[in-house]
């Protein structure tokens, strides 16, 4: 794992914990970016609705490196995308650095973290 993306990783964690007031580990931020995205705010979500909200981080965080398009939000204002196309085959390891970099970005183009 490329150790700059892990140390700006690490400084957007604990920047966001000051505002949240606890850790956040990659599936907590993927979560928040999925809440973020819905628009819907802070709520109750059920079991499939936080599974759906850390897909939409997903898709969301993968739109940019063409994996995914947006194609608009359902009656429910629930974002869709289209796969255009599939991941390499990449260990866990460097799936989870792809995440952590497009965390980075998604943050930092939203002005939610400044470096």
């Amino acid at each position: 794992m490329d150790h700059d993306i892990e140390l700006r990783y690490q400084k957007l964690t604990k920047h966001l914990e000051k505002t949240f007031g606890e850790d956040l580990d990659v599936h907590a931020l993927l979560f928040l970016i999925g809440v973020n995205e819905l628009g819907k705010g802070h709520d109750k979500y059920s079991k499939q609705e936080k599974t759906d909200l850390i897909h939409v981080a997903i898709c969301t965080l993968l739109t940019p490196a063409g994996y995914y398009e947006y194609k608009g939000r359902d009656e429910d204002g629930w974002p869709h995308f289209e796969n255009l196309r599939n991941l390499p085959p990449i260990n866990s390891k460097d799936q989870e650095h792809l995440i952590k970099e497009a965390m980075l970005d998604y943050f930092i183009e939203h002005e939610y973290y400044i470096e």
